[in-house]
């Protein structure tokens, strides 16, 4: 594990243990959408590049970083990451494949963590903040909501930060797919990410000529904010919404598409 130089390893059993996460995952952003069968998925006419760099626990920082190198050379636009830990004993290298896909042109979506905590002072990794610094321009780190319109709108295991967090994204009882041909809801950030990554995928499907950096900041800037008090998570301490994510807003769809369609013209 020690020999970071060594890069090109393990094997094409995408199924393996504990497959339900990824499998969950992958629904959410691109389910088949007209066969009339259990969820539908965000984006339509997506292709999807299954890498499996987690089998169980906390996921070592070289197969992130590999996974994240092997994702932007093998032609990937848009990456999700529903991954994460509050540890990372070799960030710089996890740094370096970041840079890498930053270079290249992918956008990289990030799940917040469901530790209930502020992340602009208790890290969760991997972050666009580089260790030497500068940070990636293509990246967006999501928090979750419930599906409730009141104070607990938040989902209460979501991490939050006016800085390190973006926005939020539906990340409570999702119904997606489950390996054997079931389905099934469930919640964290990981649900979360996925969400906008399919955002972000539909948008590039539609409009190819945008670039990584034009879909983020198209999804960031159609967010819908939201002007209420809510609880932090973790807690039921009400505070402003807007004070728990840099955009203060929950991702839309719908003004996205429509930002797109008007930068796409212009």
């Amino acid at each position: 594990y020690e020999d970071l130089s060594d890069r090109y390893y393990g094997n094409n059993d995408v199924k393996g243990p504990s497959n339900d996460h990824g499998t969950h995952v992958a629904g959410i952003v691109g389910a088949v959408r007209d066969n009339n069968l259990g969820t539908v998925g965000i984006a339509n006419n997506v292709e999807l590049m299954i890498i499996r760099a987690v089998p169980d626990g906390d996921e070592r920082d070289k197969d992130v970083a590999n996974a994240i190198r092997y994702a932007a050379d093998n032609g990937a636009r848009v990456m999700n990451m529903s991954f994460g830990k509050g540890f990372s004993p070799y960030k710089e290298y996890v740094d370096a494949a970041i840079q890498h896909a930053d270079s290249l042109g992918v956008l990289m979506i990030a799940a917040a963590g469901n530790e209930s905590t502020n992340v602009d002072s208790s890290k969760h990794y991997p972050t666009p903040d580089y260790i030497n610094g500068g940070s990636a321009s293509n990246y967006i780190t999501v928090g979750a909501l419930s599906w409730k319109t009141d104070s607990t709108l938040v989902a209460g295991f979501s991490n939050y930060g006016a800085h390190s967090v973006d926005l939020f994204a539906p990340g409570v009882d999702i119904y997606s797919t489950y390996p054997d041909n079931t389905y099934k809801m469930e919640s964290g950030t990981s649900m979360a990410a996925p969400v906008v990554t399919g955002i972000a995928a539909l948008i590039m499907s539609y409009y190819p000529e945008l670039s990584a950096h034009q879909v983020k900041n198209i999804i960031l800037q159609s967010a819908t904010k939201i002007d209420r008090a809510v609880y932090k998570p973790g807690t039921q301490q009400a505070v402003p919404f807007s004070q728990l994510s840099r955009t203060g807003g929950v991702v839309n769809v719908y003004n996205a598409l429509k930002l797109a369609e008007e930068q796409s013209n212009s």
